[in-house]
């Protein structure tokens, strides 16, 4: 089992990975479960973000600690009804708040795609997820998969690390950055059932390594100017 420190460790490497890549200004949260509560980073500029200001939530919490962000609940919601989430990334990729607008769900158009779900829904509500009632009604919209489209308001992904949830962001960017493409252009063609189930099959193995790449490349590359990273297959 991962120790407290070594999660407090990750989740502010996560926050400074994302904050690096520009899938987040000054808004935006990644959290980890931890036993009976949910580590989570604070109200705060993901760049300024340090061990000693994650937030240490309940997961039945009634009210949130002064510290935590507002829409903490999206994530205390998340884990409830999600047991096989163990961390959180929110943020607000610009391709997928363009994407939300046009769309009730993403079918994936490239293998990568894949591992964000079967497909990507789109919670079809701007407002801001702060309250219990707010954030549970989210949560019912992700069932099944990895990542949620928040229309107005940015994205949830999840994983089994602060890491693969922050790959699975960065990935939901140039998902969307794709299918806005692919629909300006013309005709759509999605993977097929198929194709899906060949790529998640791989996703443990491989998304590790692209959450290594991003490590790397943070500081030089943003989703829209990199493109998608090429598992080795």
């Amino acid at each position: 089992m991962i120790s407290v420190s070594t999660q407090r460790i990750d989740l502010v490497e996560a926050a400074h990975v994302l904050s690096r890549l520009g899938l987040v200004t000054a808004y935006g949260h990644v959290s980890a479960r931890a036993g009976a509560s949910m580590l989570i980073t604070p109200a705060a500029d993901l760049a300024t973000v340090t061990e000693s200001t994650i937030v240490d939530v309940p997961l039945e919490a009634s009210s949130l600690p002064t510290a935590a962000p507002a829409e903490a609940w999206a994530h205390l919601a998340l884990y409830r009804a999600r047991p096989d989430a163990g961390s959180i990334a929110r943020a607000q990729p610009a391709s997928a708040g363009a994407a939300a607008a046009t769309t009730t769900s993403l079918a994936p158009l490239h293998g990568q795609a894949a591992w964000l779900g079967e497909s990507i829904p789109v919670y079809d509500s701007a407002h801001l997820l702060r309250s219990a009632d707010l954030a549970e009604r989210a949560a019912r919209s992700l069932p099944a998969g990895e990542a949620l489209l928040l229309r107005g308001n940015g994205a949830l992904t999840l994983g089994a690390t602060p890491g693969v949830a922050v790959a699975r962001m960065w990935l939901l960017s140039a998902a969307c950055d794709t299918y806005l493409a692919t629909r300006a252009a013309g005709q759509v063609k999605p993977l097929t059932v198929e194709e899906i189930a060949s790529w998640r099959a791989v996703r443990d193995e491989l998304l590790p390594r692209l959450w290594q790449h991003l490590q790397r490349q943070g500081t030089r590359e943003s989703p829209a100017a990199g493109g998608l990273s090429q598992a080795d297959r």
